[in-house]
């Protein structure tokens, strides 16, 4: 199986890779606390649902800069970089598989000698924890009874639920040691469209030196001239690691989107 990762370059021992996995199997969604949020939750799993069928459909060009933060909060290291995005999906017995793919968009440039800061990838994909093979895996509720500001948005917080098997792993040693990750997410109450995510994991791993990760995911309406409609899609993410001498800090941008249609025709022959 191939899943998106975060990966920490140049960390004190022992180093460690935190994975956001695009590919594990999920009942359907456990019963919310009122109708209300049901109702939610079940519109934001058809807008998930509906993304996964569009997002190996795209692709777009990603605008990465990575920082090594100094414990003044100031910026000591700093590199900036583009990519041509896209996202691969595939779905084989039923099983979800996720894959990021990065292609330098200057192709003529000499890659960089330096070791990356913080390799990030997969939270994009963060809005996964709504679909329905991932949802029973986290318990859901209304912030303060939040039933919807006056742009529409409804902060519903999601929290993982202990024993239950995580989206989200630290990877150490060829081990995956699972994440309680919580957090909340800004939801249309109208069309469940989830536009903004925040996420951190819920208690420091000091163990293994994984102190904080945060990060916080916000998305935008997009149009094709091929394809009638509006659809959301990744427009900005934050990802921010600490652990016990080092903290980073990667903001990704997705723009330019554009979309295409590969057709395949697979023939077997007879010997």
């Amino acid at each position: 199986m191939r899943r998106p990762f975060l990966k920490i370059a140049g960390c004190p021992a022992p180093g460690f890779i935190a994975a956001l996995l695009a590919i594990c199997i999920f009942s359907p969604a456990a019963s919310a606390d009122t109708n209300s949020l049901q109702a939610l939750l079940d519109r934001a799993g058809s807008n998930v649902s509906t993304f996964l069928d569009l997002v190996s459909e795209v692709n777009c060009t990603e605008h990465l800069t990575q920082e090594r933060i100094a414990d003044n909060g100031k910026t000591i290291e700093k590199r900036e970089s583009a990519f041509d995005y896209l996202v691969l999906l595939s779905n084989t017995g039923g099983e979800l598989s996720l894959v990021e793919s990065r292609v330098a968009a200057d192709s003529n440039k000499k890659p960089e000698e330096k070791s990356p800061l913080l390799v990030s990838n997969g939270f994009s994909m963060l809005l996964l924890v709504f679909h329905p093979y991932y949802s029973s895996a986290f318990q859901f509720s209304l912030a303060n009874g939040d039933t919807g500001s006056e742009d529409g948005l409804v902060e519903v917080h999601f929290q993982h639920v202990p024993g239950a098997r995580s989206p989200a792993a630290l990877a150490l040693r060829g081990r995956e040691y699972p994440l309680d990750i919580s957090g909340t997410a800004w939801i249309n109450s109208g069309t469940g469209v989830i536009e903004k995510i925040a996420a951190r994991i819920g208690a420091e791993m000091e163990d293994v030196g994984l102190r904080t990760m945060t990060c916080e995911i916000e998305y935008a309406p997009v149009s094709f001239r091929t394809a009638p409609g509006t659809y959301w899609l990744p427009a900005h993410a934050v990802v921010e690691v600490q652990s016990r001498h080092q903290h980073w800090r990667n903001t990704h941008v997705f723009s330019a989107y554009k979309r295409f249609s590969v057709n395949t025709k697979e023939q077997v022959s007879h010997p």
